[in-house]
């Protein structure tokens, strides 16, 4: 499987230039380190860059990717979506955003809450967003099941009661 026929996943947005050789900062919404290292791809929309160096600057990183060299090919970077292809070796309590959506959502006794149509980031935890609006923090998420798409969630009692 080739890189153009992986699914996509946002790792990081160019957030600006910075200095003017043509390097950027990226803010990352990987969890991933190994996203922002020398020699790592990342994806745009049509475009893939190789980054040629990089430092971590607080929570964001400033890199140098192949072809931009200048400050104005940087800056018409500027709020570039970055996007990765899956990477294996996942830990067990990990999970892929693009594999929660679609799945099923169930609480502890098994009855159904309905389907993950999005997840939403939120400053606190992430958010699971069902079909019907209703809303479910990620730090209730028990259990997912990658080959039945199923997702086990044990919310306090209230929480889905405006939902039903």
């Amino acid at each position: 499987m080739t890189a153009d026929s992986q699914p996509r996943l946002e790792v990081g947005r160019i957030t600006r230039a910075h200095g003017l050789r043509g390097d950027v900062v990226i803010a990352p919404i990987s969890n991933r380190p190994e996203r922002f290292v020398a020699g790592a791809m990342l994806l745009a929309d049509d475009r893939s860059f190789v980054i040629e160096r990089v430092r971590p600057q607080g929570a964001t990183f400033v890199a140098h990717l192949e072809g931009i060299d200048d400050r104005d090919s940087a800056e018409r970077l500027r709020n570039t979506m970055l996007y990765g292809t899956p990477l294996d070796g996942l830990d067990d309590d990990e999970m892929w955003v693009h594999e929660l959506i679609g799945s099923e959502c169930v609480d502890t006794d098994g009855h159904p809450l309905g389907r993950v149509d999005a997840v939403q980031e939120n400053p606190a935890h992430d958010l699971l967003v069902l079909h019907g609006g209703a809303l479910i923090p990620m730090v209730f998420v028990v259990e997912h099941d990658r080959a039945a798409q199923r997702v086990v969630v044990d919310p306090p009692e209230g929480l889905l009661d405006l939902y039903r």
